[in-house]
């Protein structure tokens, strides 16, 4: 099943866009995590402003787009959320070759998901390019009263590593549009490459390549 939006969001989730700015940037953004951390939810809050309680696992990985505003500059993601089952880890490098940025989600209810995380940031860390920003993400903070894994241990590892961190929840999206818009940020915008691929595109669980890279600023 496909949906498709087009158009683009705020920030803030409300549908409104600011003037034209005069500079567009866009960038390769890939999701990692244990299989039912909430990572496809997390992408349909940001995209769609929208969170279902009975979330489809990806299969290999969906493709979709979003773009942000800060002050002159629109940055455009093209957001790579794979699937987490084991089967399709093999499958990851051809995802995160090339990405500018990465969110690694993990469950605060569940510590194996957070053990699983480091294993994606030294990966990471090892393997993709040496400028990605790389972003923690504790999902299912509205879940606290079964929290396994206390936001401090999680946020000394993130200062540990140089990672951006948040704790999210898709559900009540808090955070989720924050930690977008941190990693935009932080993301360069004076880098030079092809654009490609339609804004405002939604396709949540069908298997795609990927065909190149972001990273463009015209």
């Amino acid at each position: 099943m496909s949906s498709s939006t087009r158009g683009t969001r705020s920030p803030n989730g409300n549908g409104n866009t600011a003037a034209s700015p005069s500079k567009i940037c866009q960038f390769k953004l890939v999701l990692l995590g244990e299989s039912a951390v909430g990572k496809s939810s997390l992408v349909l809050r940001f995209v769609k402003g929208q969170f279902h309680e009975y979330q489809e696992s990806t299969i290999g990985a969906a493709f979709l787009t979003q773009t942000v505003c800060l002050d002159d500059t629109t940055v455009k993601f093209e957001i790579w959320d794979t699937a987490g089952q084991e089967r399709y880890h093999s499958l990851a490098p051809m995802y995160y070759r090339g990405a500018q940025a990465a969110i690694v989600v993990y469950d605060i209810t569940n510590p194996d998901t957070f053990e699983r995380a480091k294993t994606w940031v030294k990966e990471l860390q090892r393997q993709a390019s040496a400028n990605i920003v790389i972003a923690l993400a504790g999902n299912k903070a509205d879940l606290a009263n079964k929290r396994s894994l206390e936001y401090e241990e999680a946020n000394a590892y993130a200062e540990e590593n140089s990672l951006l961190f948040m704790e999210t929840s898709a559900k009540t999206a808090m955070n989720v549009n924050d930690i977008f818009l941190a990693i935009a940020k932080r993301l360069p915008k004076n880098e030079s490459a092809a654009a490609g691929g339609a804004s405002g595109s939604v396709n949540l669980n069908a298997s795609q390549r990927p065909e190149g890279s972001g990273g463009c600023c015209k």
